[in-house]
This record gives C-alpha cells, structure tokens and sequence, in this order.
C-alpha cells in the first residue's frame, strides 16, 4: 500500500523534531539537511537530497542550478533554513518550488528557530485536505491559490 503525502508529512515533522532536539539550532543548513536524511530513512522513507528542478520557458529548458533540499518518496517536497526568521521570499520559493516540480505537499522547515514548531510551513499545491496535525504540524499554511 502506498504512503500517502500527509502520513509522509508526519513522518518529516516527527524527524525534523527529534534532529532540531538532538542539534539544536544555529547550524549550517547542510548539517540539518544531512541529518535529517537519515533520521527519514530510518523510518524507512525514501529520501533524495539536492534534486533538480527543470524550469522552462517557451519549450526550453533552462538551466537555472534550482535544487529542492530534499524530495521523499517521491511526493513530499522539502525545503530547509537555518535563518533567524523568515521571509516571504522563503515562503515563495517553496510555492515556486512545489509548482514547478508537480509536488502537492511541501515543508518549509527553519532550524533556526528555538522552537522548531515556530519554524514549520506546511505548503499545499493542490493536495486535498486531510491532514493530520497530532506530531506538531504548525497551522502556518501556504496554499498555492494564493
């Protein structure tokens, strides 16, 4: 049975949480991105890091270097920051993201915060509602309707 994208999405906020107790923040995005990587696969998702993502115009590809941070199972879109607070710039780019690449659910994902929670964007592009929010899912929603 497949994994839906909102069970998938448990999952990252369960593991994003116990990597930010275990780091801390204030790191290099690259050490969360890292960690988080195994602590995922350790519940047994697939995780890619440093996907690329095509971006056309007119019938061709541009070869812009845009990378999401990390894709699971192929469906769940993650994009991470280590930044005192964030903008609405990060909050776009994880939009642009998630429309480009064709994913209906994407995370944005401060470790910079204290508090991780403070630090979660749960972003939709298309995806019905359904979600689950008993691991700590923040209520900051980013709808792609926007």
């Amino acid at each position: 049975m497949a994994i839906s994208e909102n069970d998938i999405g448990t999952r990252i906020i369960e593991g994003a949480i116990e990597v930010h107790r275990a780091l801390g923040n204030g790191l290099l995005e690259s050490v969360y991105e890292a960690a988080l990587e195994i602590e995922l696969y350790g519940k047994g998702l697939e995780i890619q890091r440093q996907v690329p993502i095509d971006v056309s115009y007119r019938g061709r590809f541009l070869d812009m270097g845009f990378r999401a941070d990390l894709i699971v199972e192929d469906k769940v879109l993650i994009e991470l920051k280590s930044v005192s607070k964030v903008t609405p710039a990060h909050r776009k780019q994880i939009q642009t993201y998630l429309n480009l690449a064709g994913y209906r659910l994407g995370y944005l994902l401060n470790f910079g915060e204290a508090v991780l929670k403070n630090g979660i964007i749960r972003c939709v592009n298309g995806l019905p509602e359904e979600r689950n929010t008993s691991a700590g899912e923040s209520t900051n929603d980013l709808d792609g309707n926007e």
